[in-house]
């Protein structure tokens, strides 16, 4: 029973670790908001990879000059 209960606590926080950082997951609004912030700081450009499929958020890149 202790095994189950730890289980699920785990499996829990796993959920909300990935939901909070969305890193391959679906490129929705606040997501491509931070990304591209993030970037930007950087000095770069926001792009769409070659090829990619702009409702992932993996498939975007930050290019630099």
């Amino acid at each position: 029973m202790r095994i189950a209960a730890a289980l699920l606590m785990v499996l829990g926080l796993t959920a909300c670790a990935s939901a909070t950082t969305n890193i391959s997951g679906t490129a929705d609004y606040d997501t491509l908001r931070r990304v591209h912030d993030d970037c930007a700081a950087k000095g770069g450009t926001l792009v769409l990879k070659d090829g990619g499929n702009s409702q992932w958020i993996q498939d975007y890149t930050c290019k630099r000059p």
